[in-house]
Parts: structure tokens; C-alpha cells; sequence
């Protein structure tokens, strides 16, 4: 890499997630310290804290900083709060959510890419972080509910088993749309019971593929 990576996380923190309003400091502080650049393929580690999303192989990609950061402050993370990932890809989102104190259940249906996160993670000595190779769609029922839940790929519709396992006064955050290639970004919370969903922000993700996605 052309400059020290401790550097570009901050360059990429000030100029491409303070710059956009991102404000929550343990959300600053995650993305300072987790190295992103080992979470994407060797042959684009320089390109790792640009604007964009990159490929990570299997038609699978990592979020742009500045997603990854917005989802994040969202979900209004707290330490010891039980999230589950629908998408785990590279591991970078885990990552993420385990630095800021998360106790972390995710989920992936690309076998290479379950078993490639797994290693990194433990690598990268987020040891608490538990993965499950599985249809996303259908969630974690045994490990239901979850305080928050992200989902990293967008559906035509919010998968009800995911609802289902959101805890009372709990947050999912999901990209949703009629368009595989155009999505909105749904917050859905519950509390009492009674769930109600706002539209955040547009947003492109790769497809949320499983029962309760494009290909149920």
C-alpha cells in the first residue's frame, strides 16, 4: 500500500464518513480500527479505503465506508447487545459490530466465503464473533431474539422470519426494493409488539438471495 493503513482509515473516517454526518464516535472509533484492507482480496488491498464498494469473489462485494458506517450508527449500538448479520461476505461488517462491544451472530450461503471470514476473523482475533453457513432469509431462530439486525444484501421484501426474531424495542436495518439493482434503505423497529418501518436513504447491494429473498 501507498500510504500506512492506520493513515488511510483515517483519511477514509474524515473525509468519507465524518464528512457525510456520521457522528456516533464508537462508530468512528470501529471504523478506525478495524483494517480493512484485510478484508478484501490481496490484489485490491490499496484500493481497500476508497469510496466504493469492492468485489470480494463469488459475485459478492464489501460495502462502501460510508454504508457500512451509516447502517451501523442506525442500529445505535450498545456493548453486550446480541446483533445478527444476514450477508457475512468478508467479515468486514462483523468486524465492525464485534469492535464495538456486539455480541455477533452471522450468517452467509457462500460456502468459500463462510469458510474465508471464519479464518480472518479468528486471525484478527474477533474470537466471539460465531458464524453459520445457511439461508440468511431464514435468520438464527435458534439463537432468536436479537437486539439488532442488519442484513447486507437487498430482497424484494423484508423476510418476516428476520421480524420474528427481532427482540422487542429492537432495530433492523435491511435494503429493500423492487429492483435487483435499485434498493431503499428500510429501518424497521418494534416496540410493544407493534412494528413500523421508515425509508432511509436509496441504496445498490447485491442480491439477498434465499427463501425470503429473490430466489424463494
Amino acid at each position: 500500500m501507498n500510504m500506512d493503513p492506520v493513515r488511510k482509515r483515517e483519511r477514509m473516517v474524515r473525509e468519507q464518513i465524518e464528512a457525510n454526518g456520521i457522528r456516533d464516535p464508537e462508530v468512528l472509533r470501529a471504523m478506525r480500527a478495524v483494517p480493512r484492507h484485510l478484508f478484501v482480496q490481496e490484489a485490491l488491498a490499496a484500493q481497500a479505503y476508497d469510496d466504493r464498494p469492492q468485489p470480494i469473489g463469488h459475485g459478492q462485494t464489501i460495502s462502501q465506508p460510508y454504508i457500512v458506517a451509516l447502517m451501523t450508527e442506525i442500529l445505535e449500538i450498545k456493548p453486550g447487545m446480541k446483533v445478527l448479520e444476514i450477508g457475512t461476505g468478508s467479515g468486514y461488517q462483523a468486524a465492525v459490530l464485534a469492535e464495538m462491544g456486539a455480541d455477533v451472530f452471522t450468517v452467509e450461503r457462500v460456502r468459500e466465503l463462510h469458510f474465508e471470514a471464519r479464518e480472518r476473523l479468528a486471525r484478527l482475533k474477533y474470537y466471539f464473533v460465531k458464524l453459520k453457513l445457511d439461508d440468511g432469509t431464514l435468520g438464527w431462530p435458534e439463537e432468536a431474539p436479537f437486539d439488532r439486525i442488519i442484513v447486507t444484501a437487498g430482497g424484494p421484501k423484508v423476510p418476516e422470519p428476520l421480524v420474528e426474531q427481532l427482540a422487542d424495542d429492537g432495530i433492523l436495518v435491511i435494503p429493500v426494493g423492487p429492483s435487483k439493482r435499485a434498493q431503499t434503505l428500510k429501518v424497521v423497529r418494534k416496540e410493544r409488539g407493534l412494528v413500523r418501518t421508515e425509508d432511509r436513504t436509496p441504496v445498490i447491494f447485491v442480491d439477498l438471495v434465499g427463501r425470503h429473498g429473490w430466489d424463494g
